[in-house]
């Protein structure tokens, strides 16, 4: 019996796997680890609450940054972020304390915490403007605030070089909702032409923003939190009124990504105030920049109407998969899942499985899905009234509570980045990035 090509290779190199592993590559790695801040490697998360509307008609301001005890605590709530062992942090500067009037500005919180951030290595996804606006500003009906918050965003970028990842405005729809036709916020209006007021004037100042960063920094990334939203509803006849309900959410995400909208969203917007040139001027064009399209998600922001048209939670009929693919079929561009949460502490471990298990379905199913945030690092206060109420209740939603103990979400998050904290950002990363490093790919997760 003549000898095989495998007898001969053992008599001359030996009883080898030959995996080729020694050499990288070859069968893969797992992925494992703590994140280590490499570029092509996905982005782990949390975030800090900064969310800044005005109640009682613009005479309260909520600033969960004062409320939540990070401007007393900022350094310790740096370094969880580290003993979580996580690279990256959703941040807002105040933006109602830093931009005092047309070219006035107050530096001296942001550039402390900035600088410590930079030195700890930590990398900031910046958030510009989180529901709330200087008091000199009034409100979303005013018209001038693109441009004075395009501003904003220049003085930002040029102070702070260094930063690479943005959001200028967050949840756009919900901040429009809120405080245009829900009453709730701001200028506390209830009407489709104050909503869609809202609406233009929040998005072309989130476009105009981003063009101050771009023009500071070309290589920007900007990573647009928007709110995942849907309303089921529980009639054997479907309503107009839930129809539009469905449509308006992608209204903020239609003219920032230059999307036409169908001709019943077209009609809405023009019969509520839009005029003709501000409808051609959103669908010019889509901002600059690397755009990524940040998806929030809470059991909350699903719901479902029923028969006597009270309103109930749907939390995971559909989940974070089913609406967020929905946005990516239409918008497609890459997908971050950039906040949830759950109010119940004890439930939090699973909920932030549950919500890790959508990521890798999405992401086995072609989808670029890059990064994946639990909001917020704290608990929160008074979200169970969207902020309405001035109860000082606490939200046991943070992965540490407000005296910066641990809560049981915090070990799983630990446990979660162990297992995938180095899966690259696209299955084989690696090949894309132009490096001198020895090659060490990733197996498909």
């Amino acid at each position: 019996m003549k000898s095989s090509f495998l007898d001969i290779i053992k008599k001359q190199r030996g009883d080898s796997n030959y995996a080729g592993d020694e050499h990288g590559g070859a069968s893969g790695e797992s992925g494992s680890g703590l994140p280590n801040g490499s570029a092509q490697n996905f982005m782990f998360a949390t975030g800090i609450e900064c969310s800044a509307p005005t109640i009682n008609h613009g005479k309260t301001r909520r600033d969960q940054l004062e409320e939540c005890g990070h401007y007393k605590h900022w350094k310790k709530d740096f370094e969880l972020v580290n003993e979580l062992g996580l690279k990256v942090l959703r941040y807002g500067l105040p933006y109602h304390k830093i931009h005092l009037g047309p070219g006035k500005y107050d530096w001296t919180f942001a550039d402390e915490v900035m600088n410590a951030m930079k030195k700890m290595h930590v990398t900031p996804i910046l958030d510009l403007m989180h529901f709330g606006l200087p008091d000199w500003l009034g409100n979303f009906q005013n018209p001038e605030l693109p441009l004075h918050f395009s501003d904003y965003a220049k003085e930002v970028a040029r102070r702070y070089p260094w930063v690479r990842y943005y959001t200028p405005v967050n949840e756009i729809y919900v901040t429009a909702k809120n405080s245009a036709k829900d009453g709730l916020w701001n200028e506390q209006l209830k009407s489709d032409k104050a909503f869609v007021t809202a609406m233009k004037n929040i998005v072309a100042a989130s476009i105009m923003a981003t063009h101050s960063i771009v023009e500071c920094r070309p290589d920007a990334i900007i990573i647009q939190s928007e709110s995942a939203e849907y309303m089921h509803e529980a009639k054997a006849e479907q309503s107009p009124e839930v129809k539009l309900l469905n449509k308006q959410r992608l209204i903020s995400l239609d003219l920032l990504y230059a999307y036409p909208p169908d001709s019943e969203i077209f009609t809405y917007l023009m019969d509520n105030g839009m005029t003709r040139a501000e409808f051609d001027w959103f669908m010019v064009s889509e901002p600059p920049g690397y755009q990524i399209m940040g998806n929030d998600y809470y059991g909350r922001n699903e719901k479902i109407m029923k028969p006597d048209n009270t309103i109930c939670t749907a939390e995971d009929v559909l989940g974070w998969y089913q609406i967020t693919k929905g946005y990516y079929d239409r918008y497609k561009k890459p997908v971050m899942h950039t906040e949830t949460n759950t109010f119940d502490p004890e439930q939090a471990p699973t909920w932030l499985w549950k919500q890790w298990i959508n990521v890798l379905r999405m992401r086995s199913d072609g989808v670029p899905v890059l990064g994946f945030t639990w909001y917020s690092l704290i608990d929160q206060i008074d979200w169970d009234s969207g902020l309405t109420e001035l109860n000082n209740n606490v939200i046991a939603c943070g992965l540490y509570d407000l005296d910066r103990k641990p809560r049981p979400v915090s070990d799983a998050y630990k446990m979660l980045l162990k297992e995938y904290g180095q899966i690259t950002i696209i299955p084989h990363g690696e090949m894309f990035e132009i490096t001198n490093r020895d090659a060490r790919l990733k197996v498909v997760v």
